[in-house]
C-alpha cells in the first residue's frame, strides 16, 4: 500500500464523488479510479459502491476511513519532525487546540517555552475536541488545551487558566450605558453564541452560567468561530458572550466589551495530557502551564 493510495482514497471518501475528488487532486478521473481499484485488490475488499447517481462507502471503506486520517497525520508529523531537526531543533512538542479555547495566556506560555527550551519546537494543531482526545490516546499529540473538563479514561485534565466572561456589544447600543451590564439585561436582547457541536466545552460553560438565570436566552445564531460572532455583533444583529481575550482580539472596530455586573463569571481553559509518565520536554511544559495557575485570569479594561 502506497501513500498515494491513501491520499486518493481519502479524497474520494470525503467527496463521495470521483469527478470532484479527481479535481481536488488535480488529476484525471481514470487514474484515480485505477488507483482505488488497486487498493481494493490489495485489501481484498470493495471500498466504494458506485451507481450512476451516487458513491458511498462500504463497511470496509468506513473502517479504512476511521484509520486513514490518523495515518496521514502521523506521516505529516514525521515529515515536520525531520524538518525541525534540519532547522536545529532537538525535540518537538505537539500541542492540540480545541473547543473555543481562550487564548489569553497562550502567547506568554509559548514565548516562555521558546526562551527556556529553544531547542524544542512547539507545534500547534487546531482540531475538534474528539480528535484531540483520540490523538492524545494514540500519541499523535503530547498535550492539548480545551474548555471541556472531562475527557474520559486515560486522560489527565487540569485547569490551566481562567478568562473573564464578558458581553460583546455593538457601538451605540443602549447597554453601553452600563459600565457593568447585569446578565438579566443581556438576556433581554438577541444573542449569538458558540456552536456546541464545534466549541463543546466553551458552550457547556456558557450554558451553565445562563441556566442560573430565570430568563430564557434568545439565541438567534450559533457560530463556529469567534471572528464570525464579532462580525454579527459589529453589524448590530446580536450581542455576543465570549471570553475577554476573544473580545479584545476582535478586529471589528464597532465591538465593545463590557464586564458583567456582580462577581464576574470565569471561563476555564484546561490542559489535557495522557495519564502516563511525560517526557522531559512535556514535564517542563506542564510545569510552565502550572506556573500560570488557574487563577491567572484575563480581563479586558473597560473603554
Amino acid at each position: 500500500m502506497e501513500l498515494r493510495h491513501l491520499r486518493y482514497f481519502l479524497a474520494v471518501a470525503e467527496e463521495l464523488h470521483f469527478a470532484r475528488a479527481a479535481r481536488k487532486l488535480h488529476i484525471e478521473q481514470s487514474p484515480l479510479s485505477r488507483t482505488i481499484k488497486e487498493l481494493e485488490e490489495e485489501l481484498g475488499a470493495q471500498l466504494f459502491v458506485r451507481t450512476s447517481r451516487s458513491t458511498r462507502l462500504t463497511l470496509a471503506g468506513k473502517l479504512l476511513m476511521e484509520n486513514v486520517p490518523r495515518v496521514m497525520l502521523a506521516l505529516e508529523q514525521a515529515r515536520e519532525s525531520v524538518k525541525a531537526g534540519a532547522n536545529g531543533f532537538h525535540g518537538q512538542l505537539r500541542v492540540a487546540l480545541s473547543d473555543g479555547v481562550t487564548p489569553s495566556r497562550l502567547p506568554a506560555l509559548l514565548a516562555r517555552c521558546r526562551e527556556q527550551d529553544p531547542e524544542v519546537e512547539v507545534r500547534l494543531f487546531e482540531v475538534p475536541l474528539a480528535q484531540q482526545i483520540a490523538g492524545l490516546r494514540d500519541d499523535l499529540y503530547d498535550a492539548g488545551f480545551s474548555m471541556a473538563e472531562e475527557a474520559g479514561d486515560g486522560i489527565i485534565v487540569e485547569p490551566a487558566w481562567e478568562d473573564e466572561l464578558m458581553v460583546a456589544v455593538p457601538a451605540r447600543h443602549p447597554l453601553l450605558a452600563y459600565k457593568e451590564v447585569p446578565l438579566d439585561e443581556v438576556l433581554r436582547h438577541p444573542l449569538v453564541l458558540g456552536d456546541p457541536a464545534i466549541c463543546e466545552g466553551h458552550a457547556r460553560q456558557i450554558d451553565r452560567i445562563l441556566r442560573r438565570q430565570e430568563r430564557e436566552p434568545l439565541i438567534v445564531q450559533h457560530v463556529a468561530t469567534f471572528d464570525v460572532m464579532m462580525t454579527l455583533v459589529s453589524a448590530g444583529l446580536a450581542l455576543g458572550l465570549a471570553g475577554a481575550a476573544h473580545i479584545a482580539a476582535s478586529r471589528e472596530p464597532n465591538v465593545i466589551g463590557r464586564p458583567l455586573a456582580g462577581k464576574p463569571p470565569m471561563l476555564t481553559t484546561y490542559l489535557l495530557r495522557r495519564d502516563a509518565d511525560p517526557s522531559q520536554a512535556l514535564a517542563r511544559f506542564v510545569e510552565r502551564v502550572e506556573a500560570l495557575g488557574p487563577g491567572a485570569s484575563s480581563r479586558r479594561p473597560m473603554p
